[in-house]
């Protein structure tokens, strides 16, 4: 792995992924997409990281893609045309969202200084974003000559709602920290010199759950957002209720809830 993302565990059970490009303003170059997908799936099969912060070093969060020092997509072929380098580059670029939505672990994004261009879904994708008062979201995926990529046009409306992720997206105006709390953009706002503190705290929140029922209540969180019904929604929550209580977890979680201590799980 390179020096482009900093790996550590601050807490038990809590696995930070911090971008780590501060000259660049954590703009990523097209070998770091593929790093990011890499560290992801690792952690997907370690049910040991109940909790996943994204953040970053220095002044920005991410500016987007690196357009000055980008690097090559290896993985397209070097004689196709523009339309199959544009297709290629995207389906790896776009995987980054959904990586981060279909991740068992709850993932809390720390945003620090400016998010821009494709790095806007990163917390909007994240389960939970937390903001330091110098974040700055900023669409300018507009540079690239649309406003919309990565499933902004999904995931922002259910965000903010229809007509501010209009005026966000049609306009490109930038949204600070404060605002973006206001609209619901973020969980909440705190110091610059706070937000690691107030990620980890809230990921230490939810490490004390039964790791499996963490994973299908996020699970029924997203997908119930397009059930049909109510019902269906019950349903669907009901067989992961079936799946966590059939656990050894489940035990030791009620145990360790009445002894006053933390769990001790075994992932059986």
């Amino acid at each position: 792995m390179s020096e482009n993302f900093l790996i550590d565990d601050p807490v038990e059970g809590v696995r930070r992924i911090t971008i780590n490009r501060p000259e660049s303003m954590n703009a990523f170059t097209f070998p770091m997409y593929r790093e990011l997908l890499d560290l992801l799936e690792v952690i997907k099969y370690d049910p040991r990281v109940r909790v996943v912060i994204l953040t970053a070093t220095g002044r920005g969060f991410c500016t987007g893609h690196d357009l000055r020092a980008g690097g090559t997509a290896d993985w397209i072929p070097d004689y196709v045309g523009k339309a199959y380098v544009s297709r290629y580059s995207m389906s790896v670029i776009s995987a980054i969202p959904l990586a981060l939505r279909n991740l068992p672990q709850p993932v809390i994004c720390g945003v620090n200084g400016t998010v821009a261009g494709m790095a806007l879904a990163f917390p909007l994708a994240c389960d939970v974003t937390i903001a330091g008062s110098s974040a700055k979201f900023v669409n300018a995926i507009h540079n690239a000559g649309s406003g919309a990529e990565l499933g902004l046009s999904y995931l922002l409306p259910r965000a903010v709602g229809t007509q501010r992720a209009a005026e966000l997206l049609l306009t490109a105006r930038p949204v600070l920290a404060d605002e973006a709390e206001r609209i619901g953009l973020v969980l909440k706002t705190v110091p610059d010199e706070e937000l690691q503190d107030a990620c980890i705290q809230l990921a230490q929140s939810m490490a004390v759950n039964v790791p499996m029922g963490q994973w299908v209540t996020k699970q029924s969180l997203w997908a119930n957002q397009n059930a049909g019904s109510l019902e269906q929604a019950i349903e669907f929550e009901s067989r992961g209720v079936f799946v966590s209580q059939s656990m050894d977890d489940k035990v030791e979680k009620q145990k360790a809830f009445f002894e006053k201590r933390p769990p001790q799980f075994t992932f059986k």
